[in-house]
């Protein structure tokens, strides 16, 4: 179904905006946050965010030689992890609509001795500027959260797989455990503010981080979504006590 872009509006955490405002909006925070993203990551999350990814990675199945997209890639962890397993004779491309991320992510990944097997590309995640049937492996961390038009995101992303390919999407969710709740948003709507601030120098960009947690698809909600995308055999993998899940599908 086609979206009426003049007159529709989305959340921007917990805000409503208009529709064709929360890109411009979500690159303003992510130029602001980009220098110290990756500090910032390691204080939010106790480090965790490293195991997490390492637990993606794990999934990806790729053998040396073939072809992967890190979408929203921001620092790159994930497509540099996906470098080391594609090796030199294959190709990764981190992309990332925010060109302050990107170029960060190249920096860190050139900085990490990586020079061959990978290409940057900017690229908003709605619309893969790249041919059909492309990507043995596909993924997004902590990145869908941030895009307006999650369900273009999910069939741009299904088009561009290969048959057999598959698509991991490692992202906030909601906890599973009840008597986390209240201690996760304590966390999320006083904590991360301060640190913000103290680190960052903003405590804004962290805010809209914690609230657009609140306002992104549930587990069972985003399978679904995957499922319409033209993904099969999806499903998803609680971590952390669902504080994230990552989920996955396959293009027939």
């Amino acid at each position: 179904m086609s979206v009426d872009k003049e007159s529709k509006t989305t959340h921007f955490g917990f805000e409503e905006v208009a529709w064709s405002d929360k890109a411009k909006r979500v690159r303003g925070v992510f130029d602001s946050v980009a220098p110290r993203y990756d500090l910032m990551n390691d204080l939010m999350s106790g480090g965790l965010h490293r195991l997490w990814k390492e637990f993606t990675l794990s999934q990806t199945h790729l053998r040396p030689g073939q072809r992967a997209l890190d979408v929203a890639g921001g620092t790159g962890d994930l497509a540099r992890g996906m470098q080391k397993q594609v090796g030199d004779r294959g190709l990764v491309v981190l992309s990332d609509i925010n060109g302050a991320m990107l170029a960060h992510g190249r920096d860190r990944t050139i900085d990490s001795g990586i020079v061959r097997g990978m290409e940057y590309v900017q690229a908003n995640a709605e619309c893969l500027p790249f041919a059909d049937n492309t990507f043995d492996c596909i993924t997004i961390g902590f990145g869908l959260r941030n895009v307006t038009d999650k369900p273009a995101a999910l069939r741009s992303m299904q088009r561009v797989l290969k048959p057999g390919g598959q698509l991991l999407i490692l992202e906030f969710s909601q906890p599973t455990i009840p008597a986390l709740r209240p201690i996760y948003d304590a966390y999320s709507f006083k904590v991360l503010p301060v640190l913000g601030k103290l680190v960052a120098n903003d405590s804004e960009s962290y805010r809209y981080l914690a609230e657009s947690i609140r306002k992104h698809p549930d587990q069972e909600t985003l399978l679904s979504m995957l499922r319409e995308a033209g993904l099969v055999e999806c499903r998803y993998h609680n971590l952390s006590g669902g504080i994230v899940a990552m989920h996955r599908g396959y293009k027939n």
